[in-house]
């Protein structure tokens, strides 16, 4: 029979021996281990954020310097060519346009009366290197009052005519949309004032870029809700907003002649997605994908500035080391189950554009992903900090995520700053396309974190490799690790139907 010191004694070591395996989560890694993985890390996202690479922009020297060096890693951490294509051993050719606007003006004419709309009041915005609409009374090409909606209910009558929408912010790039694939000749959104019109200016500046596949021959104009109302006449047009309001309103051909002339600064080039692939061990079980996005903004300021390259430390030259560190791990640790694709995406910061080529093209059946695993921006937050869940309620993949976060012993972080960024990553062009998509990371898991970075270092030269912080980044790759691992093993996990809304 034990003693009631030697009870004691025994009773406080099991306490501490408890206590100890409570703090050592399934993720944790030795101190060294993960001074290792630190250095890893650090030595990818300096070679990558460095000026060298001049931004790591799509179409410069500075995409050339980012895929050799790429290429070269993937290679070295075990990956083999994720193409499908024996031509193209790690690249899948992306085609891509830039548009600059140049000029753009925008005449009204009631009558005798014709008023060019002064730029304060007017902007027009084309893809194209010029184009040019006149519509109205005598010209074959009727103005069409839409109000609110987006002319669906004339069916084939928009082909031609020129549309006339007031503005309804959250739906209007939907309903412009709309118009065009009915073949409007253009579009003119009314806004309100002459603030609302200065923002859409400096967003409708910036060079554009988007999917050649998806290259349109489109124009379009704002024009202020005032300038509008002095050609129309004020009492007119208050009477065509007001009937605008009614549920059972009808488009309407107005009595107004518009004019609209734009021209833009236009380049067509290929930018590339980089495909590799840890092969699996068990055919047909379907596949696994890591991505992260490569490129960057390039030169953002003026060049006479002493920094005027926006390297993109943490967004996202971060997001391809974790990818890339990740890899190594997976391989080097014995054989999986299932395939798992890596893929360094292009253009993600101009609208998600290489997910949605890999999604239109991509190398295996978009059905055989269970599950994809996005890593962008993800060196902010400090070692311990809590799990932010992007894509949480919008695949089937919540309860195994869930169930392993509880059992590595991370917290989950706050669900609503997470929800906030679902369509803005590459992840949501897959996961418009079927494909199971999440993106699990401690720098969206606290806006105490984040926001310091969004305000003071987000799309800014600062983003550098002196300010990152790889403490929450570690903790997040060990987490995935161990959480890839289960899922590539289809004896341990088996994809659920997906019932989410």
């Amino acid at each position: 029979m034990i003693g009631a010191p030697a009870r004691l004694f025994l009773a406080v070591l099991v306490s501490l021996t408890l206590t100890a395996c409570a703090r050592a989560p399934i993720t944790s890694a030795p101190l060294a281990e993960r001074a290792a993985i630190e250095q890893r890390l650090m030595a990818d996202i300096a070679v990558l954020a460095s000026d060298d690479f001049g931004g790591r922009k799509p179409g410069t020297p500075g995409e050339d310097k980012t895929l050799s060096y790429l290429e070269r890693r993937m290679g070295e951490v075990g990956l083999v060519s994720g193409t499908n294509d024996p031509g193209s051993y790690w690249r899948m050719p992306v085609d891509l346009v830039s548009t600059r606007p140049l000029t753009g003006s925008l005449t009204l004419t009631q009558g005798r009366s014709s008023v060019t709309v002064p730029e304060t009041d007017a902007a027009v915005f084309t893809p194209r290197r010029r184009a040019l609409a006149a519509s109205g009374p005598g010209t074959g090409v009727p103005v069409v009052f839409v109000g609110y909606g987006d002319g669906s209910v004339l069916g084939d009558a928009m082909a031609g005519a020129v549309a006339v929408m007031l503005a309804d912010p959250g739906r209007d790039a939907a309903r412009r949309a709309a118009l065009f694939a009915q073949r409007a000749t253009a579009v003119v959104t009314v806004l309100p004032d002459a603030g609302a019109l200065t923002r859409v200016r400096m967003a409708g500046t910036r060079e554009r870029l988007q999917l050649a596949s998806e290259d349109q021959d489109t124009l379009s104009a704002y024009v202020t809700d005032a300038a509008l109302a002095e050609a129309v006449g004020a009492h007119r047009w208050e009477s065509y907003k007001a009937d605008a309001q009614a549920p059972d309103f009808a488009p309407l051909e107005i009595n107004l002649a518009i004019t609209l002339q734009a021209s833009a600064e236009r380049r067509e080039f290929t930018s590339s997605n980089l495909v590799g692939r840890v092969p699996g061990s068990v055919p047909g079980a379907g596949a696994i994908l890591l991505l992260a996005h490569w490129d960057h903004l390039g030169e953002c300021r003026p060049p006479e500035e002493i920094d005027h390259i926006c390297n993109g430390a943490a967004d996202n030259a971060s997001g391809l080391a974790a990818m890339l560190e990740l890899s190594r791990r997976l391989k080097a640790g014995g054989p999986l189950g299932r395939d798992i694709y890596v893929l360094a995406t292009t253009a993600e910061e101009g609208g998600l554009l290489g997910a949605r080529a890999f999604a239109k093209a991509a190398p295996l059946p978009l059905g055989s992903i269970i599950a994809a695993f996005n890593f962008d921006m993800v060196a902010i937050a400090p070692e311990a900090s809590p799990v932010g869940f992007i894509g949480r309620g919008q695949t089937p993949l919540d309860q195994v995520i869930l169930d392993y976060l509880a059992r590595s012993g991370r917290e989950l972080g706050e669900q609503d700053l997470a929800d906030s960024f679902i369509q803005r990553h590459d992840g949501w062009a897959l996961q418009q396309n079927g494909v199971p998509a999440v993106l699990l990371s401690s720098s969206y898991g606290s806006r105490a974190i984040l926001r310091p970075f969004l305000d003071s270092r987000y799309h800014r030269p600062s983003d550098d490799t002196a300010q990152i912080e790889l403490g929450g980044a570690i903790d997040d790759l060990l987490l995935h690790e161990g959480l890839i691992r289960l899922l590539a093993d289809p004896a341990r996990y088996q994809p659920v139907a997906d019932d989410q809304p």
